[in-house]
């Protein structure tokens, strides 16, 4: 088990702790690690995900709001949904996922194959590669498999990656999605917009 020096120091003077202590303290270690990496890390990839800068949640259509539970699919077709999806994935620390998929949808339009290989390895280093800035949740078959494609780019490297993060989304993030006071409140605002009356706080 890997353990910064830092910890091992702490761990190391206090001999009496219980290995599950141990662990926990490791594995805080890390996700602080890997968080204090994300904000350092100035990303260069082009994410078209609206206005994901803005802490307030953009004023929607009733009928687009309510069309994102049409479909998880239905809800990435719309510039609006995604960024909404997106604002919602932030407040669980999980934006990941989606800013992947959506570098690996940008990766597949690139033609060129200078800007194809340029950017793949951007991709994985950015999101794949073992405490990547903003690494992904993905098995280590997954994750080597990825690796080896690699070393002959094609604009279907990702392909099974993506897909992997696509199904976790689909089936874990939007079903939260939809059941959180986040998209309630998405909700209240745009029926109240309709309305003229006041959504309730």
């Amino acid at each position: 088990m890997h353990c910064c020096p830092l910890v091992f120091t702490f761990l190391f003077g206090y001999p009496f702790l219980q290995s599950s202590t141990i662990l926990h303290v490791c594995f805080r270690a890390k996700e602080f690690k890997t968080r204090l990496g994300t904000l350092l890390h100035k990303p260069d990839l082009a994410y078209k995900i609206g206005n994901l800068s803005r802490s307030t949640k953009q004023r929607y259509s009733l009928e687009e709001v309510l069309g994102w539970k049409e479909s998880f699919d239905h809800l990435l077709k719309s510039k609006n949904g995604v960024a909404a999806f997106h604002g919602f994935l932030k407040t669980e620390f999980s934006e990941e996922n989606l800013e992947f998929w959506l570098a690996c949808e940008e990766y597949k339009k690139t033609r060129s194959k200078a800007k194809l290989a340029a950017k793949a390895n951007r991709i994985f280093e950015e999101f794949v590669q073992n405490e990547a800035p903003r690494e992904v949740n993905l098995d280590h078959e997954t994750r080597e498999a990825t690796r080896r494609n690699l070393t002959t780019i094609t604009s279907a490297c990702f392909e099974e990656a993506q897909m992997k993060t696509y199904t976790l989304m689909k089936k874990d993030s939007y079903t939260r999605f939809l059941k959180s006071a986040y998209y309630r409140e998405l909700v209240e605002q745009a029926t109240s917009h309709r309305t003229g009356k006041p959504a309730h706080t």
